[in-house]
């Protein structure tokens, strides 16, 4: 997450009706009696009336003759909504023919080659083009997910708008775009950029805008890479929503995405992306933020409940470079730059800090590089957490005569790689392993190294784990309300860049980075809440968080707790809140625990906030005195958070619960509990006969035995089990 002075960028904006098939598939075979694509156009009954999008693709699966080809893929490819009643399948010449017989069949034609576009984190995210939430969503089609970042280079491919639909006219959009000509599309449909009161162009010289949009609603872009690396084709998240840049709110965008904030919390009133969010809450609009990057520090994370706050995840794919030591010991490390002619032979191993002791020698900066000799030498760089210094170092290692560059994370960073798009050979390797080659380098009397170059790998292990940069809780200003809200990819993210990036630039327009930050894992959750949004119209932007959140996994791919890249142990609550976003399950999460912008209210004035600034936060005059104010505790958030001591061994907090799931269910509490500290809750049963019937519930966290000391905190969960549906809140207690 960045703060961007030079434009404050007003609001990203994804609006989609329907996307065309002819991008979503390619043609199979080229036999005459093969499978061929082909668009079928049908008419609806008179009086019929289609209550949900799956009612919609079932009547089309009716008129195929199975669901799946000989080869097992489906043969539904696409079922529109808006632009025609009708769909794309895989058929023979004669499946056609015997389809084109079926009443309410209108006609039939083959559709032109054109290949599916992907990206990787939606494949880590679960998200199939053949079935699940993705084509069950419409791809996110019919949303506008509104940004605040540095800006959007619109001619990026990510940005194409050919099989886009026109955005609504007013009054249901409001939107206007900054260029008169050019700029906007029916992708981006409104564009506008402020600075210190100003209008000014929106166009992207940061790069920092461009990423996170095409990350949350990017066109599918074949052959998307980074200098050669993670070879692949992206898209986002929501790849069938329309993008547009405006003043999110007045223009009633759905989805409010700010991959922005501050450099430490503030408290709520002095919180202008806290304020500003809860006025989009009072429309519906669903904010959504990224947690921030000065993790692992503790207590660095913003803690507005109203906002879905957003950690970062790294995934289980590397881009591997591989630093072998001259006693044979290999260590492995990342980096996007991958040259096919770089020898992996020895080479002799130098640290210009160990040698020249200055603050510039340290990362490589400066001119520290030319007062040693570092020709034909690989050359040991401290990293900088901007990823654009790290970069630089490759560069200047490069001018100064060095063969390559080993870039060592600090110690802050942990067990952090990043595949960097380096000027030169290069490899960036965790802090352990830093201090291992040092160490060898301290003690070898001819120390030496090489660099091999592996590739774009997948499996690696454990994944996923909490990024190091991610910002951790508590937030010293929200009554202890557990932050982050979850955890989504961010690490190594590979999306759309306004320049070409590499030592051998080659004039695409293809123009890739992968880039790590809290800012990256905010647009994929952006997407995710255009493609539940799409779902589930009538859910409040704090049932979308709970369903998020509650179906959200906290075990690794291994089946382990999830970890933190910084130390590799177990990661908290106040880490990784609820745990890692799961987008298919949030879908359909069985219960939700609601809240209305008022009950936000009645939180604020229960922290004893003085009316004044719970007046600014609401944006209307606010008397507490005349509010049924809560504890901080009593706020109906999907997670439990208390403090207990020797002046308060006991809490009681309620909590209620709405059915969005099977109308007749019954769900049984099971419940771990913290360390030190007993749960109890009544009742143990919640049992429904109704989808949207509410249920209340009643936790008591007692103490247990002699309190733990002062500032330790205790974690557990609460679950709601129906059989189908898991429902889970994590706990914390932190003792006082």
């Amino acid at each position: 997450m960045e703060i961007h002075t030079p434009i404050y960028f007003s609001h990203l904006t994804f609006l989609s009706f329907f996307l065309l098939s002819s991008f979503l598939f390619e043609i199979h075979g080229s036999n005459t009696t093969d499978p061929q694509a082909y668009i079928v156009h049908v008419q609806k009954p008179k009086h019929t009336k289609f209550l949900t999008f799956r009612d919609r693709r079932n009547w089309y699966m009716s008129f195929l003759p199975n669901t799946t080809l000989d080869s097992g893929e489906p043969r539904m490819i696409y079922t529109y909504r808006y632009a025609i009643t009708g769909f794309a399948a895989m058929l023979t010449p004669d499946e056609l023919q015997t389809l084109k017989s079926k009443q309410g069949v209108v006609s039939a034609h083959p559709e032109h080659e054109c290949k599916l576009r992907t990206t990787y984190s939606p494949k880590f995210l679960g998200l199939s083009r053949w079935s699940g939430l993705w084509p069950d969503s419409d791809y996110g089609a019919g949303q506008i997910i509104g940004m605040m970042d540095s800006g959007i280079k619109y001619s990026h491919p990510s940005f194409d708008d050919q099989q886009m639909s026109p955005p609504p006219p007013p009054p249901v959009w409001k939107g206007k775009c900054y260029w008169s000509q050019g700029g906007c599309n029916k992708k981006i449909i409104s564009a506008v950029g402020f600075y210190r009161g100003r209008l000014v162009s929106p166009l992207d010289t940061n790069g920092h805008g461009t990423h996170t949009a095409s990350t949350a609603a990017g066109s599918y872009v074949d052959d998307a890479n980074v200098v050669g690396s993670a070879k692949g084709t992206a898209s986002g998240l929501a790849p069938g929503a329309h993008l547009g840049i405006d003043q999110a709110i007045h223009d009633q965008v759905h989805v409010l995405s700010m991959s922005i904030g501050f450099e430490k919390p503030y408290k709520l009133d002095k919180d202008k992306v806290a304020v500003g969010s809860y006025a989009a809450v009072t429309k519906g609009i669903v904010p959504v933020q990224a947690g921030g990057n000065a993790g692992p520090l503790k207590s660095q994370v913003d803690g507005a409940p109203w906002i879905l706050m957003v950690g970062s995840s790294v995934m289980d794919r590397r881009v591997r470079s591989i630093v072998e030591l001259g006693d044979g010991r290999e260590f492995y490390g990342e980096s996007a730059y991958q040259p096919d002619n770089f020898p992996p032979t020895q080479f002799p191993l130098i640290y210009p800090y160990g040698i020249l002791k200055s603050e510039d020698s340290k990362k490589c900066q400066g001119n520290s590089l030319n007062l040693i000799d570092v020709k034909d030498k690989i050359v040991l760089c401290g990293a900088s957490g901007d990823y654009k210094e790290n970069v630089e170092a490759s560069d200047l290692v490069k001018k100064a005569g060095g063969v390559a560059v080993i870039v060592m994370s600090q110690p802050w960073m942990g067990n952090r790689t990043d595949a960097d798009a380096f000027l030169h050979p290069a490899s960036r390797v965790a802090f352990n392993d830093a201090m291992e080659i040092i160490k060898y380098l301290d003690q070898a009397s001819n120390p030496t190294a090489a660099i091999k170059f592996d590739g774009t790998q997948f499996g690696h292990r454990p994944a996923p784990v909490v990024s190091s940069f991610s910002n951790r809780g508590p937030n010293p200003f929200n009554g202890n309300i557990i932050k982050p809200d979850f955890i989504a990819p961010g690490s190594n993210i590979l999306a759309a860049w306004p320049t070409e990036v590499g030592p051998n630039p080659t004039g695409t327009d293809k123009t890739f980075i992968m880039v790590s930050g809290t800012s990256m894992a905010a647009p994929h959750v952006s997407g995710i809440v255009a493609l539940l949004k799409h779902n589930h119209r009538h859910w409040s932007p704090a049932a979308i968080k709970s369903a998020i959140m509650t179906t959200a996994y906290t075990k690794d791919r291994d089946g382990n707790p999830i970890k933190d890249e910084y130390d590799g142990k177990d990661a908290g609550a106040f880490t990784m809140g609820s745990g890692h976003v799961d987008p298919v399950a949030a879908n359909d999460p069985g219960l939700i625990y609601d809240n209305d912008p008022h009950d936000y209210i009645r939180y604020l004035c229960g922290m004893k906030l003085p009316d004044s600034e719970v007046s600014t936060i609401a944006g209307s005059p606010i008397v507490c005195s005349q509010v049924q104010a809560i504890e901080p505790e009593q706020l109906n958030y999907p997670s439990i958070s208390v403090s207990l001591g020797t002046k308060s061994v006991s809490k009681t907090v309620n909590r209620t619960v709405t059915n969005v799931g099977d109308a007749n269910s019954v769900y049984t509490v099971k419940v771990h509990n913290p360390e030190g500290v007993n749960v109890d809750v009544s009742p143990i049963t919640l049992t429904f006969t109704n989808e949207g019937e509410k249920q209340d519930f009643i936790v008591t966290l007692s103490i247990q035995g002699v309190p733990p000391k002062e500032g330790k905190v205790s974690e557990g969960q609460l679950v709601w089990d129906s059989g189908k549906y898991f429902v889970r809140s994590p706990i914390a207690v932190t003792f006082t």
